[in-house]
């Protein structure tokens, strides 16, 4: 019964993705729910290897998932968290970390919020919170620009490109942004749909991400609707991680 139900809730929101905004509020609203990182070219089927090079060994906190779903980290050393059932994986989630000194962009996005880099900062603070959520709104801004021309030069007219409304979220410790995107197809029916989490400990970005999307090769679910079952359980995941380390 509760497979059926999850079921249930993956058809309807499926059902609700062509009616554009309203699905994004419900989606990514806090009701739980600059540069594109780079790709991990990986399988997202399990490699016979040990998983202690994988971030999310040493990262990954509490988990939870539905009903006869496993969370666990891939094995081999791609930074991917593997979601399976009865030892078929469904999809993957990616995190990347990306240190602040090869990242000039973010760099001044901190600057301009008034967070002067290589300084300490005591992110329990409201003023520091707030100026650090500025810098990553930044960031994501930045993010669905380069996303969106890339979608107007790979779709045309054939795909209607939307974003989520940045929403203010909590990382482990740290405080974080949870965005996305969605592309529609002209006739209906969904093309891909992201979800990602950001948030920064000082020294590096910590991205998290996952997708419905044909067109990526790892931090992907191969249905729709497991990701949108799976997509509450994602929010939980990501702000029990050990962050900051």
């Amino acid at each position: 019964m509760l497979r059926l139900y999850h079921l249930l809730i993956g058809a309807a929101l499926v059902a609700l993705i062509p009616v554009g905004i309203q699905y994004r509020s419900q989606q990514m609203s806090g009701k739980d729910t600059a540069q594109k990182p780079p790709v991990v070219q990986t399988s997202t089927k399990p490699n016979p290897t040990p998983t202690e090079g994988n971030l999310w060994q040493n990262l990954l906190g509490n988990t939870s998932a539905p009903s006869d779903w496993e969370v666990a980290p891939c094995q081999g050393n791609a930074p991917l968290l593997c979601i399976s059932t009865k030892g078929k994986v469904l999809g993957t989630v990616e995190i990347g970390v990306y240190p602040l000194e090869k990242n000039p962009a973010f760099q001044k996005q901190l600057e301009a919020a008034g967070i002067l880099v290589n300084t300490k900062v005591d992110y329990q603070s409201p003023q520091h919170q707030t100026q650090l959520l500025t810098a990553l709104k930044a960031w994501v801004t930045d993010n669905y620009t380069t996303i969106a021309k890339d979608r107007v030069l790979s779709y045309g007219k054939e795909i209607i490109f939307s974003t989520y409304p940045p929403q203010p979220v909590t990382i482990g410790k740290l405080p974080g942004i949870r965005y996305g995107f969605v592309g529609i197809k002209s006739q209906g029916g969904v093309q891909e749909q992201h979800i990602g989490h950001v948030t920064f400990d000082g020294t590096a970005l910590y991205v998290i991400s996952s997708a419905f999307d044909p067109g990526s090769v790892t931090g992907k679910f191969d249905k729709l609707e497991d990701l949108a079952i799976f997509q509450p359980y994602l929010y939980a995941i990501a702000a029990d991680l050990r962050l900051p380390q």
